[in-house]
């Protein structure tokens, strides 16, 4: 839509401009009466919802307004003295051109997608907390505060009776909503979906008292450099390896205790629907392997889906090779992998992966999907929200149709949770999609 609305506009500006110019005359009456009539289009658009109203338009809804004001005071005032200038006519073209291509710039880096189809019988309601950890200080900043973490719910909507947990990390620089078709589709299918913001991994979070963190500069630095050749050394990497999984555990396990006290003693129904003898992990990238170590580590997590993750958890610094290797000890949870081409390939050649790769002989239940034809983001929702920034990020437009990859996968995830957690059929996945 907003690629449609950028080409009438370029469209009709260039059109008045030639007109005026082989007419020798500023036809300004007829340009004022086209921007009110733009205006109210655009309105009329917005009120049928042809146009969903949202952060998009909001530029370009400002600057309409303000040209149909001008081209309606000028119509009432019924005055036009300036004399016809050609150069004038270019120059104020270019302006509006420009002009409309910053208005319409969200519009185009954020396009209006369709919604994700929802195939579960309840309605979902979301709700967005702030907890706060009083057991450790925050590393990122030197105020010496407690660390926060940022947490929204996808939930069952008038619901009755309890539903499984499910705790989703995000990606590197990720967002908590990075996956939110995937907590709809699982919410609406009688899960209790929370999803983390990890203040400064987070590109960006903002809590209940307005507080906001953005990404830590020194951490994507070292996520950016980790995989380039010449920076660290295969120990240093294993070592930031570490850390950052650390501080990611360490928010998960926060979350999901302080979720189960709360559902002990807090009366909001969020928490008093919470089945706690049925919790599943889940998350992207770093997401991914940080949800594969609470599953070694908790007993009480019951299933792990990793998305395009190595298995940090189960590899380790073998000094005498100078590589990673898998542990080779024996991996209990039921785990879904689900890869994109981008990890897929590196299955067999990068000892990041040795444990992923080892993981159908050494894990005791473990399903493994691929997505032909995907990159490493066509497995969030990023692809639908900003084909721009996604293309970028990854390095190109992924061949898989994006709706397609984002429902098919979430339809996998639903499945997988629903066997393992709910009891419920069998689960049988193609091995690719």
């Amino acid at each position: 839509m907003g690629t449609l609305l950028f080409i009438i506009a370029l469209i009709m500006e260039i059109a008045f401009a030639l007109y005026s110019i082989v007419k020798k005359q500023n036809h300004q009456r007829a340009r004022n009466w086209a921007r009110i009539a733009v205006f109210i289009a655009f309105t009329i658009l917005i009120l049928f919802s042809v146009i969903i109203w949202s952060f998009r338009w909001i530029l370009l809804a400002i600057l309409l307004f303000i040209l149909a004001v001008f081209g309606t005071v000028s119509l009432i005032r019924n005055r036009n003295t300036k004399e016809y200038k050609t150069s004038r006519i270019v120059r104020n073209t270019i302006f509006m051109l420009v002009g409309l291509a910053i208005a319409l710039a969200p519009a185009l880096v954020f396009p209006q997608y369709k919604l994700q189809k929802v195939t579960g019988q309840y309605e979902v309601a979301t709700a967005a907390y702030t907890y706060v950890d009083k057991n450790r200080i925050e590393e990122f900043t030197d105020t010496g505060k407690n660390r926060f973490v940022n947490v929204e719910f996808w939930y069952p909507q008038h619901a009755e009776g309890t539903y499984p947990l499910l705790v989703f990390s995000h990606g590197a620089y990720g967002i908590k909503s990075s996956n939110a078709s995937t907590y709809t589709e699982l919410a609406s299918h009688g899960y209790i979906v929370v999803s983390i913001d990890h203040p400064y991994h987070s590109f960006y979070t903002a809590s209940d008292d307005g507080t906001t963190a953005m990404i830590n500069a020194q951490y994507y630095e070292e996520v950016s450099n980790v995989n380039k050749d010449g920076i660290y050394t295969i120990e240093e990497a294993y070592g930031l390896i570490q850390k950052w999984m650390k501080l990611r555990t360490d928010d998960m396990n926060f979350v999901i205790d302080t979720i189960l006290e709360k559902s002990k003693s807090d009366n909001n129904p969020i928490y008093q629907h919470i089945n706690t003898n049925k919790i599943g992990v889940f998350g992207h990238s770093m997401g991914g392997a940080a949800s594969i170590w609470l599953g070694r580590e908790r007993d009480d997590v019951r299933a792990v889906v990793n998305i395009d993750a190595p298995m940090f958890s189960e590899i380790h610094y073998d000094k005498e090779t100078n590589d990673l290797v898998a542990n080779g000890s024996t991996y209990t949870t039921p785990i879904l992998n689900i890869y994109s081409d981008d990890v897929w390939v590196q299955l067999d050649n990068s000892s990041t992966y040795a444990a992923n790769k080892a993981a159908d002989k050494i894990f005791s239940e473990v399903y493994n999907v691929h997505f032909q034809g995907a990159k490493h983001l066509s497995l969030t929702d990023l692809p639908l929200f900003s084909p721009v920034l996604a293309n970028m990020l990854q390095g190109g437009k992924a061949d898989i149709d994006k709706y397609y990859c984002i429902e098919t996968e979430n339809q996998i995830i639903v499945n997988f949770f629903d066997y393992v957690l709910k009891g419920i059929g069998s689960f049988s996945p193609k091995a690719t999609y």
